[in-house]
């Protein structure tokens, strides 16, 4: 359970948790029928055995005033005027925006207004803080293809970096991946970066699932190192290439109506090869980038998002033709071989091309200061001599990872009728100096830097208490 210190936020946290606590029906399990039942006919599979449960706490009517918004999607209102009303964006504009008379009053002079920060790629819960091997559930790395196991089963919701991410960073929404050992390393789970007892009361409702797919070293590395294939770059391709050649087969057969044995992991990449999972793909080396591509084109899939993609800026023209998202690091690079040709202008370059731009932490730190890496790509594109606003470069928070992760219809910018995730910052968020001062998700108050009470902890944060309290 996450605590707050508010008591009055506690009680309605307690209801709204209380809500979250039904699941609704069971999920089927194809062992409920007899045996002969599956050769008769083909099994109906759930495709959504583990359902959202979240319900946004409670709101209240509020005018944000006198601030400059940047809406997400490269849209700017200097001394602007923002509106939120029962959860959603109600108006945004300038200082003749009518408001309200009833609404409670933000003084937003000096300050500025941003949607949420959405990390298209975290760890968070499944390597959650401290980092000790016995809550490290991110790899499954037994398997050099493992789309059968999903992130959000190892998602422990106490991890404190959620909170921090939240209160340092302004995350109001974050996809949670698996990791990187394997060429398929599972699906992932986008949340809502709320206090809540279990994943599903995070879980962001309707949004699509991920597969996470990886090239390059890691699995080399992984499975050579155990003598296992794959061990080469060839090694890669060709152990993906007959994994979905697997997956054709078994999505053939479902689309003829025949019957299957349940498989979990071909109904994930099934699911991709419909179009209804789509692919977030870990991959540093533009030429890989680049066979990627033809491997999707090959097998009828779509890859929504290559992360890191260090080496992007070399086929920025490709990426924004085939409309694949890089999410990018301002400045790490040289850790590893296929990390060393980076350059500081990566981000940068693709978005002056054109393409689909986004900043991502991948790091329980780095993911608390994602405004600032987007700051550091933002000067290094400038010092190239680009001229790249303010309120464009806040689209590679905002508005990208949103469309990349499936809910740019529902989140990602201030637009009227969209979820009212929201960040008020005490000065410009480029600014190494800046900080959330006030964070909204889904129109209520999460957090308020100025109200030591609405500040939320975790039980895990709290400690045991000492030898001498125990009666």
């Amino acid at each position: 359970m996450v605590r707050s210190l508010k008591s009055g936020l506690l009680a309605a946290a307690s209801l709204a948790l209380a809500a979250c606590a039904s699941t609704g029906e069971a999920p089927k399990s194809a062992g409920d029928k007899p045996a002969t039942a599956a050769a008769e006919k083909p099994a109906k599979f759930d495709k959504d055995p583990y359902p959202s449960t979240y319900k946004g706490y409670p709101t209240r009517l509020t005018v944000v005033k006198g601030a400059t918004v940047f809406d997400g999607e490269g849209g700017r209102f200097d001394n602007g005027t923002v509106v939120l009303s029962s959860g959603k964006v109600l108006a945004v504009g300038g200082p003749d925006l009518e408001v309200p008379t009833d609404a409670y009053v933000v003084d937003g002079t000096g300050k500025y207004v941003t949607p949420g920060v959405i990390d298209i790629h975290s760890h968070l819960g499944d390597y959650p803080s401290p980092a000790v091997d016995a809550h490290s559930d991110g790899n499954e790395a037994t398997s050099p293809t493992t789309p059968e196991v999903w992130s959000e089963h190892s998602v422990w919701p106490q991890d404190p970096g959620f909170t921090r991410a939240l209160a340092n960073g302004g995350v109001t929404t974050l996809e949670i991946l698996p990791g990187s050992a394997n060429l398929m390393g599972g699906r992932s789970v986008t949340l809502k970066n709320v206090p809540a007892r279990t994943m599903q009361g995070m879980k962001f409702p309707g949004a699509p699932y991920s597969l996470k797919m990886a090239c390059g070293e890691n699995p080399k590395r992984v499975y050579g190192a155990k003598g296992r294939m794959p061990s080469t770059r060839m090694g890669n391709l060709a152990v993906n290439r007959q994994t979905w050649a697997k997956a054709a087969a078994y999505k053939k057969k479902l689309d003829e109506g025949k019957a299957v044995d349940r498989d979990l992991a071909m109904e994930t990449l099934a699911g991709v090869l419909s179009g209804e999972i789509v692919v977030q793909n870990h991959c540093y080396r533009a030429d890989e980038m680049a066979i990627v591509i033809d491997m999707s084109h090959e097998f009828g899939y779509k890859v929504s998002t290559f992360h890191h993609a260090v080496e992007a800026y070399k086929i920025a023209d490709l990426l924004k033709k085939e409309g694949i998202c890089a999410a990018m690091w301002a400045d790490w690079w040289g850790f590893k071989m296929e990390a060393y040709d980076a350059v500081p202008e990566n981000i940068a370059l693709m978005y002056k091309e054109g393409a689909c731009t986004i900043v991502h932490s991948d790091d329980a730190n780095q993911i608390q200061r994602l405004n600032q890496e987007a700051a550091k790509a933002l000067a290094a594109g400038r010092r190239m001599g680009m001229q790249i606003s303010d309120e464009q470069a806040w689209t590679w928070l905002a508005i990208n990872p949103a469309k990349a992760l499936g809910i740019g219809d529902r989140t990602g910018s201030l637009k009227p009728g969209k979820m009212a995730d929201v960040v008020l910052w005490n000065g410009n968020p480029f600014s190494v100096y800046t900080r959330p001062e006030k964070v909204w998700i889904d129109g209520a108050l999460m957090f308020d830097a100025l109200d030591p009470k609405r500040r939320p902890v975790t039980d895990f944060e709290l400690g045991q208490p000492g030898e001498g309290d125990v009666k």
